[in-house]
């Protein structure tokens, strides 16, 4: 498991970390959300080594991180870090050399994972001359050519297209299986709903929300769905409904008590056909809005 622990770090006088705390469980998908700013890179960038924390420690399987650990992560920066002019097998191989890969062996996962992307026909052509999605395609190889031990990926699915976002939903599954901890950033809620096992979400550099999704879920699902054969604007005078979504014969409804739901369905039942009354299963992107208001 790849651990957190009361991370903070300030630029200058302005904190951008603060007391940032989290796990990453081998097995599972971990999605990292928030607002551009919130501090997701400045994270990412301090579980790699590339920023110092000012406090706070970084461990992986109970063991400090150091210089001896880290070789055997993979990590795709949100900026491209490959070379525009350089055919992109030559610089797959060169990176897997950097990692005390043979050439060979470097070439072979290189094409192994190009073909898997769609871009074996590619294999030879420069960088540039890719479509943005394309290249996305190759930093995500190259942070996965070396069979990584823990993957750090911020926002690998930006600039995909669909078949693309498939190809690497798979390719992150399957690292998960092996037990590989995998921390990504993404802005698309729809994709995580699907995808992540567990999700943490940060706001001006603090942790507002973390833990497995389905645990985050019933956390969060209060809220009420009532459906009915006539109008349910009535709702909004009721005493103890909080009415946060009413739409003719739709509603969604939070209730201060159990009592008042009792008394909402028996009104209901008086007033005609009631169609739906279910506990509201509330999506991840409900959640974050929810917590970072």
């Amino acid at each position: 498991m790849l651990q957190l622990e009361s991370i903070t770090r300030s630029f200058g006088d302005r904190p951008v970390l603060r007391d940032v705390g989290f796990d990453v469980p081998r097995g599972a998908l971990t999605g990292f959300v928030g607002a551009n700013g919130a501090g997701k890179t400045t994270t990412m960038r301090i579980i790699m080594g590339l920023l110092t924390a000012h406090g706070g420690t970084v461990r992986l399987d109970g063991k400090e991180l150091g210089a001896t650990t880290r070789p055997d992560f993979g990590y795709m920066p949100e900026e491209r870090g490959l070379y525009p002019r350089q055919p992109v097998i030559d610089q797959l191989v060169y990176l897997g050399s950097l990692h005390g890969l043979s050439r060979p062996l470097a070439r072979q996962r290189a094409l192994d994972l190009l073909e898997r992307f769609g871009l074996a026909d590619r294999s030879k052509a420069k960088l540039e001359s890719l479509s943005l999605g394309n290249q996305q395609r190759v930093q995500v190889s190259a942070a996965l050519l070396h069979d990584p031990a823990v993957l750090v990926l911020d926002e690998p699915f930006s600039g995909l297209d669909p078949l693309a976002v498939d190809a690497m939903s798979s390719i992150l599954r399957d690292y998960a299986t092996r037990g590989v901890p995998i921390l990504f950033s993404s802005h698309q809620l729809d994709l995580l709903e699907t995808l992540v096992e567990n999700l943490v979400i940060i706001q001006d550099g603090t942790v507002v929300a973390s833990g497995p999704a389905e645990t985050l879920r019933e956390n969060h699902a209060d809220k009420h769905r009532l459906v009915l054969d006539g109008d349910t604007g009535w709702l909004r005078e009721v005493p103890g409904v909080q009415a946060l979504d009413i739409s003719g014969p739709e509603a969604l409804i939070r209730f201060d008590s159990p009592h008042i739901a009792h008394q909402v369905l028996t009104e209901s039942l008086q007033r005609g056909r009631v169609l739906e009354f279910s506990l509201h299963r509330p999506t991840l992107a409900d959640i974050y809005r929810e917590v970072i208001r």
